[in-house]
């Protein structure tokens, strides 16, 4: 007996349309050809001194004693828009917010946001605090990107995050997977290391 269709190819999705479904991820993904797996990743990273890293750590301590984090426009201008931002101006790159991407019916909607170039970052922020079904919509983004996106890189990066809490993913454009990293990187203790992920990733450079 065929298995039920989970995503209704009659129909309209936006990407946070994905954060709301309850199946599981595996067979959401492979409704579109594409295969999930966990695992440690070995992500880019920049080696060179990042100075500007303690100014950055002090500010958000600051901010983390002055901002209830409960809402997500807080947690989106206090944390993660500032840490993005700060990544733009230290590597000289664009930061696209609310990026409107049509690729079809079934993948559309707007990349939170979206750093362009040789290695394209996307970043989304998981709504309600949740980075398992904030992982799904990140993932779905990637197979937007991948069918969008001039680029020629092998591999796609994007993280979800809670604004305190980041999980990277990656997707291999030749073999359709998508591989969700079981490390999570916290904020303030673990900001050296994620800006220097952040960098490695969009800077050119850098190792896929």
């Amino acid at each position: 007996m065929p298995h039920p269709l989970i995503i209704d190819p009659a129909q309209n999705y936006t990407f946070s349309r994905y954060f709301e479904l309850t199946a599981d991820p595996e067979e959401i993904f492979a409704e579109f050809d594409c295969q999930l797996v966990s695992r440690s990743l070995v992500l880019p990273t920049i080696n060179q001194p990042l100075d500007f890293v303690a100014a950055l750590i002090e500010r958000i301590n600051r901010v983390l004693e002055l901002v209830d984090l409960t809402s997500e426009i807080a947690r989106r201008e206090s944390l993660i828009a500032p840490i993005l931002l700060e990544v733009c101006l230290q590597s000289h790159q664009k930061l696209k917010i609310e990026y409107a991407v049509n690729v079809s019916n079934l993948l559309k909607g707007s990349f939170d946001y979206f750093i362009p170039g040789p290695k394209n970052l996307l970043v989304i922020e998981a709504k309600q605090a949740d980075l398992s079904r904030g992982f799904v919509q990140l993932g779905i983004e990637l197979l937007a990107l991948d069918r969008w996106t001039n680029s020629t890189t092998p591999i796609l990066y994007g993280a979800v995050t809670t604004g305190d809490s980041w999980k990277f993913g990656k997707f291999d454009r030749t073999t359709q997977t998508l591989t969700r990293d079981t490390r999570l990187y916290s904020v303030p203790s673990d900001l050296s290391q994620l800006i220097a992920i952040l960098l490695g990733i969009i800077n050119p450079d850098s190792e896929s």
